[in-house]
């Protein structure tokens, strides 16, 4: 440290001497750096909310649809052939190890009444899983219990915008609201989630015992269901479930050899990595297309640092003629290169994390700041320091003495 010192302090003096011509070469860094920052910031940050919109869904869920059926050489798409049960959700939770949790699915819809209130909403029926396998909590009251589905209980979840809308400024919980002239009991109100990936409110629904939606709601005329929502034990095993639950149903379902599925399986953890992927992807392009101008401005250093080797002939043979090797040389101009570079990549970081603090607020785009690409930025600027000052640098050590001295 002893020995680098003086050298640092004598590139920052050579640098001082022209400070609009240091300043000047220090923008293509400082632009460069700037500007990858802001860039990874914006694709990290777009990264983290299709994760946040992904994980609000559930944990490591999975949703398994009815199958397809064909009608007059027209295939009527996932969810037209009723081909799932009930007994088909409590024997994967039975005899899949992988899985978690299950619940039954299916939908309706209807107007809401409390009072002089009215409010028309999603109706979703489930059973007493649903808060684990959507990992969605109740923030006041609690969820229906498994009896509750078992006895077909009139008893109600309401979701954060159907409270307010429905009760306003009134505890919901133990109120008494009416479902198509029917009685139910709020007894819990779910965590705001706000909104889903496709813009839809997750807080616009009404949570009941699946049991209870198909006989009070839809008059018990069915035997399927919609849907079953299945959570896995960890999302390590999502696929491992995903396997077993195909194969569980293939079985239950009497298909044989190469019969095709009459149900369809989606797993989540699957598109959750697929948009990492592509987010990663687009982060990395971003990143790459901002990093050109780093080149750019490390082109613009060695064309400065050539000027000032031109300009500072005659110092360099003085200096050796009185005993300085071409070695010492060559440190004092790259350290100069590496200086400039450290302390434009210093800005640069400072400057790129103001701008994507800009960026998120004017446009509303999410935005992350990662100290993992601010350290590799900064070292990515060093690296262009010594890479581009190196030939200056060893251009300058070359020079010989005599003609350095005659040098005018």
């Amino acid at each position: 440290m002893m020995s680098l010192w003086p050298v640092v302090r004598s590139a920052f003096r050579a640098l001082n001497r022209n400070k609009m011509r240091s300043v000047l070469t220090m923008l293509g860094i400082i632009i460069g750096v700037s500007a990858v920052i802001a860039m990874v910031s914006v694709g990290q940050g777009a990264t983290a909310m299709v994760q946040d919109q992904i994980k609000s869904i559930g944990t490591n869920i999975m949703f398994i649809w009815p199958g397809s059926i064909t009608q007059g050489g027209v295939r009527l798409g996932a969810g037209a052939k009723e081909t799932l049960t009930a007994d088909d959700s409590d024997a994967i939770v039975r005899e899949c190890p992988a899985v978690a949790a299950a619940s039954p699915v299916v939908f309706s819809s209807g107007q809401f009444v409390a009072s002089n209130q009215n409010w028309y909403t999603r109706i979703q029926g489930t059973n007493e899983a649903f808060p684990t396998i959507r990992d969605w909590p109740v923030q006041e009251g609690a969820f229906f219990s498994a009896a509750d589905v078992h006895a077909a209980a009139r008893v109600v979840v309401l979701g954060a915008t159907v409270a307010t809308n429905l009760l306003p400024g009134v505890d919901p919980v133990g109120q008494i609201i009416r479902v198509r002239d029917l009685p139910f009991k709020v007894v819990g109100v779910l965590v705001a989630k706000g909104q889903s990936m496709v813009g839809q409110d997750q807080d616009d629904i009404a949570i009941m015992p699946y049991t209870t939606v198909e006989k009070k709601m839809l008059g018990d005329r069915i035997r399927h269901i919609n849907q079953i929502m299945v959570s896995a034990a960890s999302a390590q095993l999502a696929g491992v479930a995903q396997n077993q639950i195909e194969s569980l149903l293939r079985q239950r379902h009497n298909l044989q050899g190469r019969a095709p599925d009459d149900f369809m399986v989606r797993n989540m953890t699957d598109v959750a990595d697929a948009a990492s992927q592509t987010n990663f992807i687009m982060t990395l392009l971003l990143g790459s297309i901002a990093a050109v101008s780093l080149l750019v401005g490390g082109i613009g250093i060695m064309n400065i640092m050539l000027v000032s080797v031109t300009e500072r002939t005659r110092e360099i043979g003085i200096c050796m003629a009185v005993g300085a090797r071409p070695r010492s040389i060559r440190e004092q101009f790259l350290t100069e290169s590496v200086v400039l570079c450290l302390v434009g990549g210093l800005i640069g970081v400072l400057l790129g994390g103001g701008l994507a603090i800009v960026i998120s607020h004017l446009l509303r785009w999410p935005t992350l700041v990662s100290p993992l690409s601010a350290v590799i930025s900064f070292a990515f600027a060093a690296l262009v320091g010594i890479f581009f000052g190196y030939y200056p640098a060893h251009k300058a050590a070359s020079l010989d003495p005599i003609e350095a001295l005659r040098y005018e």
